[in-house]
């Protein structure tokens, strides 16, 4: 007698929702990338090849199956550089809330509080983007980033809103790199960063790349003052929203680093910059 009924298991819907929650996982991180394509294609003939299996077509199959099991060597080598930022932000506490709202409550388990003085940032990007004076700064939080620390100009001093505009002034040696700042204090500056394959608009600059290439590795803040036009853009997890105000840059990293205090870091009387 042929059964014409399925039999599912509960743990077969874990299973294949699991699998969905990854593919979504790996198309949202690929999203916007050249590689997005041979993703697309990877998925297309895994499934011709479950399909062709289910149908016993057995040699279309062998050959299918013999195409993915072989691929696999050359899919590491091709997807190095995604591998290893997928698995760089697995490790970083907002991971899950990234992906979804209905995974953020899960991510509130492992929020930390970061002690960092915002306000000589803060009042920094202000008066440089006032005088249209570019800068790159970045705020660690879990990730210290010493191999990006090690590509600069060790400074280690504490933090100051004139040390942060003589260290970006553009006669300055070190101003067209960034500036690395982790537990309250300047660590370095001039340093490197890895720079964003994603497609950006044509106003983005080298600046702009690269704050998005480094969040988009790290679990780090990027704040960036255009030459050009004196905005200033804020990124975190390789997303960045450009022409931020002072008040807002400061209430964004009160809450990002999990401080208290989100007041605005003006003094009385001070105008902020649009």
């Amino acid at each position: 007698m042929v059964t014409l009924f399925i039999h599912i298991r509960i743990l077969d819907l874990v299973d294949i929702f699991l699998v969905a929650v990854l593919l979504f996982m790996l198309y949202k991180l690929l999203k916007g990338t050249a590689a997005i394509n041979i993703f697309l294609g990877i998925v297309a003939i895994f499934i011709l090849w479950k399909i062709t299996a289910a149908l016993k077509m057995q040699l279309l199959a062998d050959i299918l199956g013999s195409f993915i099991s072989v691929g696999i060597i050359a899919l590491l080598i091709i997807f190095q550089p995604e591998i290893r930022q997928f698995l760089l932000a697995l490790g970083t506490p907002s991971f899950l809330g990234k992906y979804g709202k209905r995974f953020a409550f899960l991510s509130n388990w492992f929020e930390t509080s970061y002690e960092t003085d915002t306000d000589p940032v803060v009042v920094a990007c202000q008066h440089m983007s006032h005088l249209k004076q570019g800068a790159l700064i970045v705020i660690t939080r879990q990730n210290e980033l010493q191999q990006i620390v090690n590509t600069g100009v060790v400074i280690d001093a504490e933090i100051s809103s004139p040390l942060i505009e003589n260290l970006f002034f553009k006669n300055s040696p070190l101003h067209d790199g960034a500036m690395i700042i982790t537990q309250n204090r300047v660590k370095a500056a001039g340093c490197v960063l890895p720079v964003s394959k994603k497609r950006l608009p044509r106003y983005a600059g080298l600046r702009h790349r690269a704050a998005i290439g480094l969040t988009e590795i790290s679990d780090a803040i990027a704040i960036v003052v255009s030459e050009e036009t004196g905005n200033i853009s804020y990124c975190l997890g390789g997303n960045i929203r450009h022409n931020i105000e002072p008040v807002t840059l400061q209430q964004k990293l009160a809450s990002d680093l999990g401080n208290s205090r989100g007041e605005p870091a003006t003094k009385p009387g001070t105008k902020p910059v649009n």
